[in-house]
C-alpha cells in the first residue's frame, strides 16, 4: 500500500532541489538550473501519480505539484520520494 494518494495535500518534508546529473552538468528537470531549489520544507502540494521504481517495485514514487511564486500555482511535477513529503507543516 502507498503512503500516499492521488490527489492527497502534502508538503514538502525537506527543502527539494533539482538533482543534476554528474554525467553532463545537465538537470533532472529541464528548464530549471541544476540544484536549484524548488520546493522548500512546508511548502504545500498535490500528489497527481504514484509509480514505483523499476529496479524496486516496492519503493514508490510520487509525482507531486507544488504551489509556486506569489499566487501559489501549481509548478510542473516533480518526482518525489516518500520519506520527502508529510502531510504536515
Amino acid at each position: 500500500m502507498d503512503k500516499f494518494d492521488m490527489g492527497e495535500m502534502v508538503f514538502a518534508a525537506t527543502d527539494l532541489y533539482n538533482d543534476d546529473l554528474a554525467e553532463d552538468g545537465s538537470s533532472v528537470i529541464p528548464d530549471i538550473e541544476p540544484n536549484a531549489l524548488i520546493a522548500p520544507t512546508g511548502t504545500r502540494g498535490v500528489v497527481v501519480n504514484v509509480g514505483h521504481v523499476a529496479e524496486q517495485p516496492k519503493q514508490a514514487v510520487y509525482l507531486v505539484r507544488f504551489e509556486t511564486g506569489p499566487d501559489k500555482t501549481l509548478g510542473a511535477p516533480i518526482g518525489c520520494m516518500p520519506e520527502e513529503l508529510t502531510t504536515s507543516t
